[in-house]
């Protein structure tokens, strides 16, 4: 797919992804065209939110038998379920990945993706909350970069999709720590956050746990610790006079740049003048049409926090 910065216009936008080694937004040009990376990282983005529908996000092909890729909707139809129209969600041979350990049905092109080797993780968010995940050793690194964790730990390394699977599965039962973390609730303890070391302590004793559990299933944890994304300084920052972003995303216009990421949640400057940061996620974006341009966010008297 190109890495190009995309023209003014209007798009299906995707999504924040990590998989090209820092924060983008994932466009779909509209009536068509292949999917776009647009680099958004100290760039000042401009849109305009178009309607209240949503719309398909596509779905992924595999590229070979080791990795998986986006391609837009060729219909850019209405969202049905899970984000998709009918048809790609018909042809997503990759959504029966999180049912493939339970003996559900798998296409022959997932079965060798799963084949592969997967890193089993815990996440920790900026509020304490722990989060168990997997991720295929092409995505080893992305993965974990877009959860918009403070703190993050791989906890041991499977042959095979499945066998990581049964792992993560095990560890939500025997410790209680959940596969999902909502996008709101990563943002609100982000705009909570004071200082990093309660979510450390909380990171560190869950880890030992997790091994510890890992231990008592006959299974050997191999802790490696993941370095945050240097584009995610300036938010682990305590001390930062900062605001959740007072619009909705979703309507209206809105300008601002992008100075700082952790997962798709960023902090925001509307102009020179203002020299509050804003804190908001850009997820919020997904499905949703919009159309790129000179716009700017209507100015709003917001009560400060301490970030």
């Amino acid at each position: 797919m190109p890495v190009t910065r995309p023209t003014d216009g209007e798009y299906v936008c995707h999504g924040i992804t990590w998989a090209t080694g820092d924060p983008r937004l994932l466009l779909a040009p509209l009536p068509g065209g292949p999917l776009v990376h647009a680099e958004i990282m100290n760039q000042r983005l401009g849109f305009r939110a178009l309607g209240t529908g949503r719309w398909c996000t596509g779905r992924y092909q595999f590229a070979d038998t080791i990795r998986v890729e986006p391609l837009a909707c060729p219909d850019r139809a209405p969202a049905e379920q899970s984000g998709q129209c009918t048809r790609c969600g018909g042809q997503d041979d990759f959504r029966f990945a999180h049912q493939v350990h339970q003996g559900s049905h798998a296409p022959e092109v997932l079965r060798r993706y799963m084949e592969q080797p997967h890193w089993l993780y815990l996440a920790t968010f900026a509020d304490g909350t722990p989060k168990i995940g997997t991720a295929a050793e092409p995505r080893k690194r992305s993965r974990l970069d877009e959860q918009g964790a403070l703190f993050a730990t791989y906890l041991a390394k499977a042959d095979d999709g499945r066998t990581v699977r049964h792992l993560e599965d095990a560890l939500t039962r025997r410790l209680n720590v959940p596969q999902t973390v909502r996008a709101a609730a990563k943002l609100q303890a982000l705009s909570e956050l004071r200082d990093l070391s309660t979510a450390q302590a909380a990171h560190e004793k869950d880890v030992t746990r997790a091994a510890e559990t890992l231990a008592d299933m006959n299974t050997t944890a191999m802790l490696e610790q993941w370095t945050a994304p240097a584009e995610g300084a300036r938010m682990r920052r305590a001390g930062m006079k900062c605001a959740l972003y007072p619009h909705d995303l979703r309507e209206g216009e809105h300008g601002f740049t992008l100075d700082s990421f952790i997962g798709s949640q960023a902090l925001a400057a509307l102009d020179r003048e203002d020299d509050m940061a804003y804190l908001l996620d850009l997820g919020a974006l997904k499905g949703r049409r919009i159309v790129l341009g000179p716009f700017n966010s209507r100015k709003t008297a917001v009560q400060s926090a301490l970030f």
